[in-house]
């Protein structure tokens, strides 16, 4: 059975690249019907940010990547949270020093930076990786504080295979001896990341390209423990572009790239997750961009994945999400919009028609307000947005005619519904010989004040209702006088 996890570490938001992470690892494995672990990585004390586990949850939640395993959830390998995994990593440091492939090193803090000093590499010089079984039970008995390091081999070549770029090797002499244990007693990410992932069955370990020159370190200890290496996916770089179109490593400069700044800028988080599937992987036999989260599942697999770095285009995400917002129910956008709404709708607003006319208008959630300031206030205009060569307005008495007609008649109009209107309004092109388009031209600037509006004349007069439609055309009357 495929088993992927997901282990972030809780200092911050949740960054694009984490959601991409996360969401390839939970695809991986519920494409074989397998298991999605989410692990909680903390043992980096000092970087914790408070919350930020709980962000993670809820992020999870909400784009439904729902994990088998984890913190609240349970399972038959917790607990999920490394921090509260000490012990397990210490007995396995010791065990790794029984088994020749790790040592206790003694060298304070003073040394190391001496060292570091001198050499601009910064590289450890292994002083106790030959201290003899006597010295390290006498430095342990005085209580002196202590590292784990990894003993690696000092020659020879480490190699593995990655699902995406093919076999990876490396000259042992730049491998460095790591710190598995901490002075504090925790381990670090090298160590204990390995061990969780054995412990817990992880077959498929989904991470970025960055950490393609440290999986030597982590094959090693698989191999010093006599555990079969896990099957290993590396992701390609995201990129971001920013305004002069300058590519580089996706970063804030660009951008909203946390998940949670996404969505509170009105970014729908289905068209998020449909997005970030595509950054890195390409779909086989299909013709579609665009993929339910149960789709994905169906679809994806490793070898749809692409070494080659993805460039996380804002332009794609907003004209994605303003896909998604088209194809939402009337219903579905009504509550998806409502808490961006800042600006009081007045009474004499119909609500429901307003935003079933703004959906097919708008790309994310928070251009609400901004596109629905005409319905509730007029804006200034110029009479000469009046004229248009395509409906053959050339001058103003064609329109205050249009609007005079167009007066008399709404005037007595009860039910101001869309096709009711209409049907009013239609008179008035045979009688005055002009074309339908030029009839509405007229009247649409007259109450919205715009060139280009969502809805024609009067949908938009059904939104705004009788006596702002009448009160619109007697200033554009007025203005045109």
């Amino acid at each position: 059975m495929t088993v992927t996890r997901f282990a972030p570490s809780p200092t911050g938001y949740m960054h694009i690249g984490n959601l991409r992470t996360a969401l390839y690892s939970y695809l991986i494995s519920k494409h074989d019907g397998g298991k999605f672990i989410l692990r909680i990585e903390d043992t980096d004390r000092e970087r914790l940010v408070e919350g930020a586990t709980d962000v993670i949850k809820s992020t999870l939640a909400i784009t439904g990547l729902k994990y088998d395993e984890g913190p609240d959830v349970g399972g038959e390998h917790g607990p999920y949270v490394q921090s509260e995994r000490k012990e397990i990593y210490m007995e396995y440091a010791k065990k790794l020093v029984d088994l020749g492939y790790a040592y206790y090193c003694f060298c304070t803090k003073e040394r190391l930076e001496a060292l570091h000093e001198e050499d601009a590499v910064g590289g450890y010089d292994r002083h106790c990786r030959n201290l003899t079984k006597e010295e390290v039970e006498a430095n342990l008995k005085a209580g002196l504080p202590f590292v784990i390091r990894q003993k690696m081999p000092l020659e020879g070549v480490t190699s593995y295979h990655d699902e995406v770029f093919g076999d990876i090797s490396m000259n042992n002499e730049e491998l460095q001896d790591q710190i598995l244990m901490k002075a504090d007693g925790y381990p670090t990410y090298n160590f204990c990341h390995v061990v969780d992932d054995y412990l817990m069955g992880v077959t498929h370990v989904v991470r970025g390209s960055e950490y393609l020159t440290s999986t030597p370190k982590y094959v090693l200890l698989y191999d010093a423990f006599g555990w079969e290496r896990p099957t290993y996916v590396h992701l390609p770089l995201l990129m971001g572009k920013d305004a002069e179109g300058n590519i580089s490593k996706l970063s804030k400069r660009h951008g909203a790239v946390s998940f949670q700044d996404l969505v509170a800028d009105g970014y729908l988080p289905e068209a998020v997750l449909n997005y970030i599937a595509l950054l890195g992987w390409c779909p086989k036999n299909s013709e579609t961009e665009f993929f339910t989260l149960p789709e994905l599942e169906a679809a994806f697999t490793i070898d749809g994945v692409s070494k080659s770095p993805s460039v996380f285009d804002f332009e794609k995400l907003l004209w994605f999400n303003g896909e998604y917002i088209h194809k939402m129910t009337d219903e579905d956008f009504s509550k998806a919009v409502e808490k961006f709404i800042k600006v009081e709708i007045p009474a004499n607003i119909n609500r429901q028609k307003m935003l079933s006319l703004l959906k097919t208008r708008i790309s994310k959630l928070s251009e609400i307000d901004e596109k629905k300031d005409f319905f509730i206030t007029l804006p200034e205009y110029e009479k000469e947005l009046f004229l248009n060569k395509k409906n053959k307005i050339a001058d103003f008495e064609i329109v205050k005619t249009v609007l005079g007609e167009a007066k008399e008649i709404l005037e007595g109009v009860e039910s101001f519904d869309n096709d009711t209107l209409f049907a009013a309004l239609m008179p008035i092109a045979e009688k005055l010989a002009i074309k339908t388009g030029t009839l509405m031209w007229c009247v649409r600037i007259a109450v919205s004040g715009m060139s280009a509006t969502p809805g024609g004349a009067t949908e938009i007069m059904e939104v705004i209702g009788k006596d702002e439609s009448l009160k619109r055309i007697d200033k554009a009357l007025a203005k045109l006088a």
